[in-house]
């Protein structure tokens, strides 16, 4: 069996756990619960078993050495990967909380990713790296960097899970918050999944996407009427979430999950994830960045936007350790993080040009 059997198993896997655990949520059965849980390992299996078929792919046709083949060279592997970090640290939580609430919110961030890797077109093919980027670095690097970045997916959902949990007037900023950046989150993901539908065939890189096909069959459609349509739908859906948001936390609430679990699981998930970023991705970047252009730093878009996300995490950590803030305060910073972190990864890769942008490799 072939690596990309193997993948497409995982993420048909992702997609269809990230239904069940929505439908956990709604329907509050424990047997959906086991079912989400069983359909989530056995896609995470796949793609462990498949990440390791890729690599020793990538060994026997590079021969670069057993560090240098890691199947992280470009855009769609670093996004396998960090679907897969994502997922295991979502496993560790389920089963040291004893809790499955969280899969609604952390597996729509796995099945965005995946979903993005099927409308972009972007290439699965195995390419080897430039010479320039030929180094033991990518390992320590790139691995690193995605485990922070995982780590700040889990403290975006926990975050927004504890807005959801704590606000319930409707003019509180952070009630406002967590419904608009909900619906957007919604949206998003509903609008990419039309846009896979009518464009499939055609699309054959991320630039391509981003710059001919994005949004093209909803918001930006050259039709007006659909173009209007979208967007007063989204206006309508975003309002009615604002509206009966508070809906959604009485079903969290029957799951018995408390305020401070959720609290304490973005802390430290920010705790784990920022140091790791720190070393793996800014310290080992660094180094990298030296060895293959000869300069340390070079305010690289990919560089500068790494920086910005890592002082969010700092002041997320800052005010927590020594203002003494919790709660509502610090749990924005955390879905704010995140934002950055995605601009970081995605948006400076397909909207920026740099020394990052040939790498593709987050």
């Amino acid at each position: 069996m072939s690596s990309s059997i193997l993948f497409g198993i995982s993420t048909m896997a992702y997609i269809l756990a990230m239904i069940i655990y929505i439908a956990y949520l709604a329907f509050r059965k424990s047997q959906v619960g086991i079912t989400a849980t069983t359909v989530t390992v056995v896609g995470f299996v796949s793609q462990t078993m498949a990440i390791i078929l890729r690599w020793k792919e990538f060994y026997e046709i590079g021969q670069m050495g057993i560090l240098r083949a890691a199947p992280l060279t470009n855009l769609y592997e670093s996004l396998i990967f960090f679907v897969w970090c994502l997922i295991l640290g979502y496993l560790i939580i389920e089963f040291k909380y004893k809790n499955r609430s969280f899969g609604a919110f952390i597996t729509p961030v796995a099945g965005l990713a995946l979903a993005f890797i099927d409308i972009s077109g972007m290439s699965k093919d195995i390419q080897p790296l430039v010479p320039a980027l030929q180094s033991n670095w990518l390992l320590a690097h790139v691995i690193m960097s995605f485990i922070g970045y995982a780590t700040f997916a889990i403290s975006f959902s926990t975050g927004l899970m504890y807005l959801i949990q704590t606000t319930d007037k409707r003019n509180e900023p952070s009630y406002i918050f967590w419904t608009v950046t909900t619906g957007i989150f919604i949206i998003i993901l509903l609008a990419m999944g039309i846009d896979y539908l009518s464009f499939r065939v055609a699309i054959r890189s991320p630039e391509m996407l981003i710059k001919s096909y994005l949004f093209k069959a909803s918001f930006f459609s050259q039709s007006s009427l659909v173009s209007a349509l979208s967007w007063l739908v989204s206006l309508a859906f975003i309002f009615m979430l604002w509206r009966y948001g508070y809906v959604l936390k009485r079903i969290m609430s029957a799951f018995s999950i408390s305020p401070d679990t959720l609290d304490e699981v973005t802390y430290k998930s920010i705790a784990i994830g920022f140091p790791v970023f720190t070393l793996g991705g800014l310290i080992f970047g660094a180094i990298w960045a030296d060895q293959a252009w000869g300069v340390y730093w070079s305010w690289d878009p990919k560089e500068t936007w790494s920086l910005i996300t890592w002082f969010v995490y700092a002041f997320y950590l800052h005010s927590r350790l020594m203002r003494g803030w919790k709660g509502k305060k610090v749990a924005i910073v955390a879905v704010v993080g995140f934002v950055a972190v995605i601009f970081t990864y995605l948006g400076v890769n397909l909207l920026l040009s740099g020394l990052h942008a040939y790498g593709s490799i987050g």
